[in-house]
């Protein structure tokens, strides 16, 4: 019996974020997940996102991990 890997711990899903080439749209897509949720789950576990991530959707992630930390 394999073990099982949960796809939102931390490391997994920095690791799949780097692996799906540090774009989050992929990312969401490979989750099959919205988009926003995606940035959320980043925001969570304090993964930067790229420079063009950033340039994206920059502004939502700040938003949220601001918000997430109160």
């Amino acid at each position: 019996m394999e073990p099982r890997v949960d796809p939102t711990d931390r490391r997994v899903l920095e690791r799949n974020y780097d692996y799906a080439q540090k774009n989050v749209r992929l990312l969401s897509m490979w989750y099959d997940c919205e988009l926003e949720r995606m940035l959320e789950l980043l925001a969570e576990h304090d993964i930067e996102l790229s420079r063009n991530d950033k340039r994206q959707f920059g502004t939502y992630y700040r938003s949220f991990r601001r918000h997430s930390n109160w």
